[in-house]
């Protein structure tokens, strides 16, 4: 697009009203950060009046018949026919001025090489590369007023990738296809030296001339090509778009936008799950028949399953505490510990009994186990603050952390007596949790605050609601909502076990998100808000006053 937009003159604005859509939309495809659709490359086709395989067919191909597409190009194609003296008398930066070629005879053979002559007061017109498109040759193609050279190191032309020395309206590229196609055959450890454009252009070295030397410059790595968008692009404008118009609905009150958004994040939330699953290659039950053990045994009681919550203290680091030891303590804050969650393996369909007592990696659900026994004083057990022996159901999270702990050698492995289970994914709410993600993460940028708490309340009473809640009557999954909660513990018993091969203590663990630390936390630990960051609650000295 780069290319295209250069050679008509075009910036993004002009392009999205030609797209019909925003210039923040065009944008974010130009960068990489979304994907250009099948429905996009018909409209730019359209737009350029192009055939959709030309516009395919890279940008040196597309710019080459770009000649009769753009009204504004024919006026450049006119521009174009004037020649060469008249042309550079017009301009305002200095013109490369280069040997002109000898005349072509009347039936080729290729012309011969040219020794350094005389400019010639006005180059012999070539035949057009298109009709109705006159281009000039390669030996006199002047650079254009516009074009600047490039800071080193040099960067990649916008048309062939390989490195260029001059900057055309801010983008590296070559002036010619010629110019694309010596640069892919050279050799890749070395590039063509910039050209000044104030000294004339000296022709190939003859038997009977002095060689020329040509410097051999590195040439930088070929970029790496940016990974797909993070987010749908959709999503994200949803959820921000929401935001901002309920904001405009209350005549800019914060306060009142924030009540009404927290107010609509359960069927807002399930409109984006809806909408993030359009196109998936299957469609997950949203009310399967719920298990006994699935069930509460009364409106406030609980059901069977449980799910390691880590609620820990360190008995040696309490101990040292009471005779007397000071030790410094940093409470830190898990960053949304729920929506990190949401990437978690999910069973798809209605739980059925498996007695195989094997832990298939492909299915998920809850397993009834006989837990391992746990020696660790200084590192909490995955199964959290449990003391009851014998057996339990767990959830498929739990049951993964346990079977990592027996594979790093830190426990036996759980022997599994049933499961329920069912063909699962983890990515089955991953579109979803990178919406959320995407946009929370662009709201603390920009310090909005509104979209950030709106963000949460949709994560947050998305997970506590797609149980047996009469506050979410669009699915009813249990079995999601207590896979997904003992994720977000796992994560956090997983944040613990680093801390402790690094080094550090571990004082306590609590909740889904908390998590105390003696040591210099930071050198395991980035800070700030992000998902992948924690922040700093408190410090405090155990065995003193907090």
């Amino acid at each position: 697009m780069s290319a295209l937009m250069t050679r008509t003159g075009e910036r993004q604005g002009d392009l999205a009203a030609g797209l019909g859509q925003s210039q923040a939309q065009v944008s974010r495809k130009q960068s990489g950060k979304s994907h250009w659709s099948l429905e996009d490359v018909d409209l730019l086709a359209a737009h350029y009046g192009l055939h959709a395989l030309d516009l395919l067919a890279g940008p040196t191909h597309a710019v080459g018949v770009l000649h009769s597409a753009v009204p504004s190009l024919q006026a450049g194609a006119q521009a174009l026919a004037v020649p060469l003296p008249a042309r550079a008398q017009s301009a305002t930066a200095p013109v490369t001025e280069v040997p002109a070629p000898e005349p072509p005879a009347p039936e080729p053979p290729a012309p011969e090489p040219l020794a350094p002559e005389p400019l010639a007061p006005e180059p012999p017109a070539r035949e057009p590369l298109a009709p109705d498109f006159p281009s000039p040759a390669p030996e006199q193609v002047p650079v254009p007023a516009s074009a600047e050279p490039m800071n080193a190191p040099q960067q990649p032309c916008v048309l062939c990738g390989q490195p260029a020395s001059l900057e055309l309206d801010g983008f590296p590229q070559h002036l010619t296809a010629e110019e694309c196609a010596a640069a892919v055959a050279a050799p890749s450890g070395t590039v063509s030296p910039p050209v000044d454009k104030t000294v004339p252009v000296t022709a190939p070295a003859t038997p009977d001339s002095t060689p020329l030397v040509e410097p051999t410059v590195h040439a930088p790595a070929r970029p790496v090509r940016s990974a797909p968008g993070y987010a749908s692009t959709t999503l994200v404008e949803q959820i921000t778009d929401r935001a901002h118009d309920v904001l405009a609905a209350c005549s800019g009150d914060v306060d009142a936008a924030q009540a009404e958004l927290i107010k609509a994040a359960i069927p807002d939330v399930m409109a984006l799950l809806k909408a993030s699953r359009v196109g998936g290659r299957y469609e997950h039950s949203e009310f399967p028949p719920t298990a006994d053990i699935l069930r509460k045994k009364s409106q406030k009681g609980a059901d069977d399953i449980w799910e390691g919550r880590p609620k820990w203290r360190n008995p040696e680091l309490f101990a040292a505490a009471k005779k007397g030891e000071r030790i410094e303590v940093t409470a830190l804050d898990m960053n949304a510990a729920y929506l990190s969650a949401l990437k978690c393996w999910l069973p798809i369909g209605q739980l059925r009994e498996d007695t195989s007592g094997v832990h298939d990696p492909k299915k998920a659900g809850v397993h009834l186990i006989t837990p391992p026994d746990w020696h660790h004083d200084d590192l909490p057990s995955p199964l959290g603050a449990r003391m009851e022996p014998g057996e339990l159901w767990v959830t498929e999270s739990t049951l993964r952390l346990l079977l990592d702990c027996a594979r790093q050698g830190l426990a036996d492995a759980p022997l599994i007596h049933r499961s329920l289970v069912s063909g699962a994914s983890e990515a089955l709410l991953e579109k979803l949790r990178r919406a959320l993600a995407e946009t929370r993460k662009t709201a603390l940028a920009n310090d909005d605050e509104l979209t950030v708490a709106y963000v949460k309340a949709m994560y947050s009473k998305f997970v506590s609601t797609i149980g047996e809640s009469s506050a979410n009557r669009e699915i009813r999954r249990p079995d999601w909502m207590h896979i997904i909660r003992s994720k977000a513990f796992t994560n956090l018993w997983m944040k613990a076990h680093k801390a402790h091969k690094a080094g550090l203590q571990v004082v306590e663990i609590s909740g889904t998100d908390e998590l105390h630390i003696a040591g210099d936390w930071r050198t395991v630990f980035p800070e700030g808000r992000e998902l992948n960051q924690v922040k700093e609650k408190q410090t405090y000295i155990l065995g003193g006053k907090r």
